[in-house]
């Protein structure tokens, strides 16, 4: 066996180990050590080039197994990818999750040259309101405090006041010193704070825009409702940009980092994670113990993340591949997020 024979052996080896539990794959593969031998020499060549070029790759939850294991150096929600965009001293930034993330790092790491693997991974929500539109909503709201998701563009970061995620909204919202909050781009999100908020007895008046996530909101409490029928002891999952009727018939609605650890810590016969595929298939990785019923869907933009893209994209990339952005914009989008960790003690 020659040299490269044999480290292709060893990295094969290396993903089956990370890989071989898990069933929620997109692609209906079965990770087996012919499946991991076939993209060995693909994570071999990147994690090379990560070397040579000083650069690291931040991997959302969401996409495919084999980035999050086989290349990424940081993998996670969109609270703790951005602190590590934050602290990062590599020269290169490569974002396998979407558009709006990989703009988050940029504004985050203004030194560093951003790159995201395939320039169509968009987003539903962030591309359901820009800058222009949430001056709009300012002019009809000037008393309103403007509170981002994190799932938003630049330019609508920059026309606000403070960034939240899933993980901290609840919280941050709360704490406001406003009575009248304007909330973009979520409006399902802005259902569960309301209520979250009438639970604790804040008095807020929320205000949002008309953006969804086209995965988290096809749940329905109906497809809830049967699940528990026909598994005695399940343990419904949701993230809080479901539905509110899905959020009240869930045992748990967190962020992504959240629902992990709820799922980790929980004894349950099965789970229901109502939520991206991708999340179930790092579960299913890290907590092969747990069992998992159907229900989980996917997201097309971030299923546009593959490991040839990443390489092509770290090898040469294109200019439309690089994330810039005017520098008086990423300016003033991190204000909005820096007030983010300042509300935020600890990672979420």
């Amino acid at each position: 066996m020659t040299p490269i024979d044999r480290e292709l052996e060893a990295e094969a080896e290396r993903l089956l180990r990370a890989l071989m539990h898990v069933e929620c794959d997109p692609r209906g593969r079965k990770w087996n050590y012919e499946t991991c031998r076939a993209i060995a020499p693909l994570t071999l060549e990147i994690n090379r080039l990560k070397k040579e070029k000083d650069a690291i790759i931040l991997t959302h939850s969401y996409v495919e197994p084999e980035i999050i294991y086989g290349v990424g150096d940081f993998k996670g929600d969109s609270y703790y990818l951005s602190l590590m965009a934050k602290q990062a001293r590599a020269k290169i930034i490569v974002f396998a999750g979407v558009v709006f993330m990989a703009e988050t790092a940029k504004i985050l790491s203004p030194d560093a040259t951003v790159i995201v693997p395939d320039r169509g991974s968009g987003c539903s929500l962030a591309d359901s309101i820009d800058g222009d539109g949430v001056r709009k909503l300012k002019a009809l709201y000037p008393d309103a405090t403007v509170v981002c998701y994190i799932n938003s563009t630049a330019d609508v970061k920059a026309e606000s006041d403070v960034c939240v995620t899933s993980g901290n909204v609840y919280d941050i919202v709360a704490h406001l010193p406003a009575a009248r909050v304007l909330f973009v781009p979520d409006r399902l999100m802005a259902d569960n704070v309301r209520s979250e908020l009438k639970r604790r007895g804040v008095a807020k008046e929320i205000i949002s825009s008309d953006g969804t996530c086209l995965v988290h909101d096809e749940f329905t409490a109906e497809q809830v409702v049967a699940a528990r029928a026909q598994f005695p002891g399940l343990k419904v999952v949701a993230h809080p940009e479901c539905t509110a009727e899905v959020a009240a018939l869930a045992d748990f609605v967190g962020s992504t980092g959240a629902m992990m650890k709820y799922v980790k810590t929980t004894n349950a016969p099965y789970f229901l994670m109502l939520t991206e595929c991708g999340l179930v298939g790092r579960l299913e990785v890290e907590a092969p113990e747990k069992n998992f019923i159907g229900g989980c869907r996917l997201c097309p933009y971030m299923k546009l993340n593959s490991l040839e893209k990443v390489r092509d994209a770290l090898a040469a990339p294109r200019s439309d591949q690089i994330v810039t952005l005017d520098e008086n914009l990423r300016r003033r989008a991190a204000h909005c997020i820096e007030k983010m960790f300042e509300l935020t003690p600890t990672a979420t």
